[in-house]
């Protein structure tokens, strides 16, 4: 039988890699882009914020079965932006770019998903 619990934490330590890569390249460009005028503080709170995960990120990476328990927080990381991405999208608020970010997050989303339930299935 395979070990599961390394395969587990070798799939969460792939998959929180890769959003941390994807992640450090992406959001620094939302400190070139024109924040909304009334909302610039929120903006660039927001743009630090995600900065500051894409770290949380690659902590959990070197240790997935330690940093289990931050699994579901990721997730809520991530749906946090990508369903409000997608809604202000669809009603015409939000820009393409803006739309696609918020699907790349919804995808990360969903593979934190999957480490924390193939991470629970090893425990």
């Amino acid at each position: 039988m395979p070990d599961t619990r390394n395969t587990s934490a070798i799939f969460a330590r792939r998959v929180y890699i890769v959003a941390a890569i994807y992640g450090f390249l992406a959001v620094p460009a939302l400190y070139f882009t024109d924040a909304p005028d009334p909302h610039r503080l929120l903006y660039f709170a927001f743009a630090g914020i995600a900065l500051v995960f894409q770290g949380v990120f690659l902590v959990m990476a070197r240790d997935p079965v330690k940093y289990a328990a931050f699994v579901p927080l990721t997730v809520f990381e991530k749906i946090s932006f990508g369903i409000p991405a997608l809604a202000f999208w669809s009603q015409g608020q939000a820009a393409g770019d803006m739309a696609l970010g918020g699907a790349i997050d919804l995808v990360f989303a969903g593979l934190f998903l999957i480490v924390w339930l193939k991470l629970r299935k090893a425990a």
